[in-house]
């Protein structure tokens, strides 16, 4: 814990926070009174921050994994041995403050870092790629057993046809590598919550269609459990895209389609919520207002499925969001996808977070995090 007090949260954007308002409120304490389980992705090099680590540690009972369970970071290059430093400090820090751990990812065809070539990873031989995957599954699943309380076990392995084929451990091992990913984790850890984690099911866009991408992923889905394969829950990664979004986004179907997903018995957990901002003003008052309200309108429909029973987003400050990183605006402008700014505080999409948490439907607490 610091010893660092957080900075006063005046409210970052538009509007400022009224004193003694609702700020002073946890979002996981929020999200909790109507059976959610509320948290954030974050990492070991983001949280040596003191502000942010504080920060980080008064707003999330759950923790999804950023960096730290990566293979850059396990196995950095094909003939390295594991190496489980860094998971192990992201998974302490976690239970320290009494939060779940939503670990990932165990199965993907990104994450390699600059240690891994295409050619290594493509050309791999069917038994040494099983002996990587399913080696590298199984020792992490084991060695967090207990503490990790649910697994991406498969990440962004569909398209709108199907299953993905341009992956490279569909290259070297074939379609099985989804199911025996699957009951690998399980054989590890029956207790966790086994998730395939996927993007796209929220509106049309260039790439695809998202009515295509939800038929695809049921179609898919039905397959695996018709296997008997241990998926629990399907994770729905929500990057939002300011783009498209308020033109294109159907909250009916969308309500459909997470109960077509609950209705086969799968748990929901939203993973990675935020929303990218490139078509919106550089000035920060009117991108805030415009972000905000597309969190409004997306939780407003995700949130009425009682079956969703975690919500997290990709971050919680703008001063750490992989869309800076990986995607910055042509303009210049920082990002500000997230709820508080780059200095800590609070914007207009907080309180669109805080008004969607408090405003759901209430359900069952899937999950009692530790700190509750």
């Amino acid at each position: 814990m610091s010893p660092l007090p957080l900075p006063t949260l005046k409210s970052g954007g538009c509007a400022p926070a009224a004193a003694g308002d609702a700020t002073d409120v946890p979002l996981w304490r929020t999200a909790i009174e109507r059976g959610l389980v509320y948290g954030s992705s974050t990492a070991t090099w983001q949280i040596s921050d003191p502000q942010y680590r504080r920060l980080f540690e008064k707003e999330a009972s759950i923790l999804f994994t950023e960096d730290d369970l990566l293979w850059y970071r396990l196995r950095p290059k094909p003939t390295s041995g594991l190496d489980f430093s860094y998971g192990d400090r992201i998974v302490s820090f976690a239970r320290d403050n009494g939060m779940l751990v939503f670990g990932a990812h165990l199965a993907w065809d990104q994450g390699f870092g600059d240690g891994w070539s295409q050619g290594e990873l493509f050309g791999l031989g069917y038994n040494r790629a099983r002996h990587l995957l399913f080696g590298t599954i199984h020792s992490a699943v084991s060695r967090y057993r207990g503490k990790v309380a649910a697994w991406s076990t498969v990440n962004e392995s569909i398209d709108d046809s199907g299953i993905r084929r341009d992956v490279p451990w569909y290259q070297t091992i074939g379609p099985s590598y989804i199911e025996e990913s699957f009951h690998t984790a399980h054989q590890a850890d029956p207790h966790a919550l086994l998730v395939l984690n996927e993007f796209g099911f929220e509106t049309d866009d260039p790439n695809g269609k998202a009515t295509d991408k939800r038929a695809a992923t049921l179609n898919v889905l039905d397959e695996l459990l018709a296997k008997k394969v241990p998926v629990h829950a399907l994770g729905i990664q929500a990057h939002l895209d300011g783009a498209y979004f308020n033109f294109f986004f159907d909250p009916k179907a969308y309500r459909k389609f997470l109960k077509k997903v609950a209705d086969r018995g799968l748990k929901i957990l939203i993973t990675e919520l935020d929303v990218l901002d490139n078509t919106m003003p550089a000035a920060a008052c009117p991108r805030d207002k415009a972000v905000a309200d597309i969190y409004r309108k997306y939780l407003d429909a995700a949130l009425e499925e009682p079956d969703v029973v975690a919500l997290m987003t990709f971050g919680l400050s703008d001063r750490y969001t992989w869309l800076q990183e990986d995607f910055p605006r042509d303009d210049g402008a920082h990002r500000r996808p997230l709820p508080f700014d780059t200095k800590l505080r609070p914007k207009p999409a907080f309180k669109a977070l805080q008004d969607g948490l408090q405003n759901a439907r209430r359900r069952h607490l899937f999950w009692r995090p530790p700190r509750a």
